[in-house]
């Protein structure tokens, strides 16, 4: 006889910011039979899974933190990877989340039955079933290899920066770094000093703006444990900063002006070489991709053990690369920094009424409901889904609006006595051709770049193409006439 699975009322997969602070704000909600599934051994998400050298958040920590669990005490302006995680285990601590975490329990499957308006879950430790499931995956967790010639020929290490290998011991060696992302200019930096010979392979230069980290002081840290409205305003000045960058791509394109002499300055300051400064001069507009804030990133490409080529790569060899111009290159580490997968790999395994998962969704369209309902997936909700991340903002402020909106969804339900909730198709629908319309004029698509920001056609992949502080408007409260909320 085949045993009962276990039930819970709301199911959560991922223990990073989103499942965190969900587990909390459920719990003051009076949501009590919260489970949160986390496929590694700790909580902390992409902060605990990123850990190649010089790891940072390039979103100062006063505004990259929650709302409500301020944290006066950062020892840098720009929060490391260690104290970014060593804060969420502090937070989660406080708040008794880890009690709701199921570690080293991957998602294998999830499938709605809309008879008995359950989700059957099938875990790798385990089976269940839940009366809601909410996907807290995030979007750096997934690393996205580049698919090239002879790539599993190579003889010596090769590693992607998401699963940086400490063990491995670059003194002395020549290293290939395949990318210039946002991960790539953290650690070239450090590993520069390290190295042989690094061969930096860069496809598009990346905007690079000043960063202006430094340590806090100690004077600072007490004054903000002390004056709560001074934290509050540094937050709000910080958010501001950065929300302007949405003039750029939501406004007009003539704002760059504003943002493209600085970085442009900082070019010619730190790279005096004209050849060099032009091989690092991008051929797009600002906030077509990610801008990226880094004050050690070109000076360290101004090294002599460093050369940057801009050459495509034709194949791998056992001990080389080889580019399309016939030269072969000499390695002994292969470093990919090519960025993450576009979505969750959850996604490939949580499947609606119809039989289509969230990824067969997404390939067909992004798609979503404010970034965080589905049509055909009922009591099924999410954070940063498809439109539900900004270009220009904090991903916390973002994630921190979507838990507000799903409380209250799941308050609206529980208050009401429904069974199941489900955002209307047609409701759906109009917000997809909002999104569409004001993607039309944005930097993304029209800025002369490809990025994650688009699709391998040419569509918004998924950011909010408005003003963050307009999406934490829309999701102040649940709409709950865009719902079919039914017994």
């Amino acid at each position: 006889m085949t045993p009962t699975p276990e039930h819970r009322h709301i199911v959560v997969i991922g223990a990073g910011f989103g499942g965190i602070g969900l587990t909390i704000k459920l719990r003051e909600a009076g949501f009590d039979d919260v489970l949160v599934l986390e496929r590694a051994d700790d909580l902390g998400g992409t902060w605990r899974a990123n850990t190649y050298p010089g790891c940072a958040c390039d979103v100062p920590s006063q505004l990259y933190s929650y709302s409500f669990a301020p944290n006066p005490h950062w020892s840098r302006v720009y929060g490391q990877q260690r104290e970014i995680l060593e804060y969420l285990r502090s937070v989660a601590a406080e708040h008794d989340v880890p009690q709701h975490i199921r570690f080293r329990t991957e998602l294998l499957d999830a499938r709605w039955d809309d008879d008995r308006a359950v989700w059957d879950i099938d875990t790798t430790g385990g089976r269940l079933t839940a009366d809601f499931l909410i996907s807290a995956t995030g979007v750096f967790a997934e690393a996205k290899y580049p698919r090239i010639a002879g790539a599993d020929t190579f003889a010596g290490t090769s590693f992607h920066s998401l699963h940086w290998d400490h063990a491995h011991d670059l003194r002395g060696e020549r290293v290939a770094v395949i990318g210039t992302g946002a991960s790539a200019v953290q650690f070239v930096p450090e590993i520069q000093p390290l190295v042989k010979e690094l061969l930096l392979f860069q496809r598009s230069a990346p905007w690079i703006v000043p960063r202006l980290d430094r340590p806090t002081l100690a004077l600072e840290r007490q004054l903000l444990s002390r004056l709560p409205l001074a934290r509050k305003a540094i937050r709000g000045s910080w958010y501001a900063a950065i929300e302007g960058f949405g003039l750029i791509s939501l406004v007009d394109q003539r704002f760059r002006h504003l943002y493209e002499p600085l970085a442009r300055f900082q070019l010619r300051r730190q790279v005096a070489d004209p050849r060099l400064r032009r091989t690092l001069t991008p051929d797009y507009v600002i906030g077509c991709k990610r801008a990226i804030f880094s004050d050690a990133y070109l000076p360290a490409l101004t090294r002599p053990n460093v050369e940057v080529v801009t050459t495509g790569i034709a194949e791998i060899r056992p001990h080389s690369i080889v580019l399309r111009d016939g030269a072969e290159r000499a390695v002994d580490t292969i470093v990919y920094a090519t960025g993450f997968t576009p979505i969750p790999s959850a996604y490939d395994r949580i499947t609606g009424r119809a039989g289509t998962s969230v990824a067969e969704l997404y390939d067909q369209e992004p798609q979503s409901y404010l970034g965080v309902a589905l049509a055909g997936f009922p009591n099924f909700f999410m954070t940063l889904g498809p439109f539900g991340a900004a270009g220009n903002q904090s991903a916390v402020f973002m994630i921190e609006s979507q838990i507000t909106y799903i409380v209250d969804a799941l308050k609206t339900v529980r208050r009401n006595g429904s069974r199941r909730v489900e955002v209307r198709p047609a409701v759906q629908e109009r917000f997809l051709a909002e999104m569409a319309e004001r993607s039309s004029s944005t930097v993304w698509l029209t800025g002369g770049c490809e990025s994650y920001y688009t699709t391998p056609d040419g569509r918004n992949a998924g950011l909010y193409p408005n003003w963050s502080f307009e999406y934490r408007r829309r999701t102040r409260r649940f709409d709950a006439r865009s719902y079919e909320v039914t017994r």
